[in-house]
């Protein structure tokens, strides 16, 4: 087991870096390039007051009609995109981590903010996972790769919480933790999670297009 930690802890956490960077730039440069072809006036009318202003409006809660119309798909989508991306970067251990390996760091979360952060990750992943078995409409859209994904998603939460308050197995569960990371951290480009670092570019097009062509809003 301490060779395994060792490995996921040590070149694994290189590899997923590489792996998650690489493919970052790989998928931006591969949409520049088929935007570009499929469409020659994407970039022409690409416009930045509308772009900007299409991207506000849909990263304020209830800033479009379809979330005012959903309210607690809503609430649930924004506390989890919240606490996704401020768990891993403002949990102390994590802080902890780059200080010391590269002589950075900044603020962090206490304990017991993290944990109910955490919690509430894993309750909307839950709360996704049923609305996706019982609502017909997101039912019949939804195959086995968005189930794949939400596994993706809440495991690195679920083996974290698990680790840190080392219940029967933590060890173990430590080592699925930093593994469930990385796997995350690699599958963010290759798959729909990529929304996560196009959503700019997206919104930003959808906003231009409405906006500075169609001269209507898109929220």
């Amino acid at each position: 087991m301490h060779g395994l930690y060792n490995f996921v802890s040590g070149p694994m956490v290189w590899i997923a870096f590489i792996l998650f960077i690489g493919g970052c730039l790989y998928r931006l440069v591969s949409l520049a390039s088929l935007a570009k072809e499929k469409d020659t006036a994407v970039y022409a009318y690409m416009d930045f007051y509308y772009a900007l202003r299409s991207i506000f409006h849909w990263i304020i809660p209830f800033g479009s009609e379809n979330m005012r119309r959903q309210p607690l798909m809503t609430l649930f989508t924004f506390a989890f995109h919240i606490c996704l991306i401020c768990v891993p970067l403002f949990l102390f251990a994590h802080v902890v981590l780059w200080k010391e390996s590269w002589n950075i760091s900044w603020g962090f979360l206490s304990d017991s903010t993290a944990d109910v952060m955490t919690l509430i990750v894993i309750a909307s992943c839950i709360f996704f996972l049923v609305r996706r078995l019982t609502r017909p409409e997101v039912k019949f859209l939804t195959n086995r790769s968005d189930f794949i994904i939400l596994a993706i998603v809440a495991a690195p939460f679920i083996t974290g919480f698990w680790a840190y308050h080392q219940w029967a197995g933590y060890r173990m569960m430590l080592i699925l933790h930093i593994l469930s990371g990385e796997i995350m951290l690699i599958a963010i480009p290759f798959s729909r999670l990529s929304h996560a670092i196009f959503f700019p570019l997206t919104r930003g097009y959808m906003g231009s297009e409405f906006g500075a062509v169609k001269n209507a809003k898109d929220w």
